[in-house]
This record gives structure tokens, sequence and C-alpha cells, in this order.
């Protein structure tokens, strides 16, 4: 028997799979399940427009990743915090008071865990941390700490 699999069943399909099952286990475990239905034309065609629709969506998300990095890139995060001697900062600038320099300052919310800062900021200067916007798309936002006066 036929059937589309509406969610990943380990060992026989992932969602969106067409594929050939014996009848038995379809009809006693995937379809009573929700699992799977049976494949008909009508379920066919369906499954065709669901992903022409997942295709569409996923390239404008693309797009407007490529577009928040261009505006990204060009913008400079400034912030000041108190150094000691030869530019070492007391404490340390994370990713947290990064993103909401951003928001304050530009309006651009990006979740904390999207920069990709191997260590925090401990020195004054200028940082190159790299944001993750898609799994396509990585933006490098400029970060200039400066001492407070």
């Amino acid at each position: 028997m036929k059937v589309i699999f509406l969610k990943d069943v380990k060992g026989k399909g992932k969602k969106g799979d067409i594929k050939n099952v014996a009848d038995g286990y379809a009809h006693n475990y995937l379809l009573k399940n929700n699992l799977a239905k049976e494949a008909d034309q009508a379920a066919i065609s369906q499954l065709a427009g669901q992903k022409k629709k997942e295709e569409k969506e996923t390239a404008q998300e693309l797009a407007e990743a490529q577009k928040l990095k261009e505006e990204l890139e060009s913008l400079t995060i400034e912030l000041q915090t108190k150094a000691g001697e030869g530019g070492r900062l007391f404490g340390s600038i994370t990713t947290k008071q990064i993103a909401k320099e951003l928001e304050k300052t530009h309006g651009i919310k990006i979740d904390k865990r999207k920069m990709e800062l191997d260590d925090a900021i401990r020195a004054l200067g200028y940082t190159n941390v790299p944001v993750k916007l898609h799994q396509d798309v990585t933006a490098t936002l400029k970060v200039h700490v400066t001492e407070e006066a």
C-alpha cells in the first residue's frame, strides 16, 4: 500500500515521503496513529502544493536574511565600559549586551544566541562578531568598545 508520511517514522520514512509499505502495517499502525495517510491522487497533489509553498517561504526567508546582512554589515555598535591599564576591561562584553545595544540604537532585534562569539570581548577596540542569520547567511557585525569617561 502506498502511503504519504505525515511525521518521521524511524526506519521507514521522513515527513512528506511517499513509500510502499505492507497493508497490515499501514492500516494497523501508520493510519491508526496518524503517522501517514493513504497516497491517492488528491493527497499527492496536495503534497506537491505544500512543497511548492515551503520552497517559496524558504526563498523569502533567504532574501530577508540577505537584506538584513547588508544592513548589519554597514553598522558599528558602540559600547562604553570601564577599563584598566593596557586596554583590559573590568569584566567583559557579552553577546547579550551587544544584542541589547543593537536593538536600542538601531531597532534591530537579533537573538544573542545567533551571535557566534567564541569568547566574551575583554579588550578595548574593534571586534568583528559573526551573526548567523540563516543556515546559508552569516553577517559580520562590527563592535567598537571604548573606555568610559
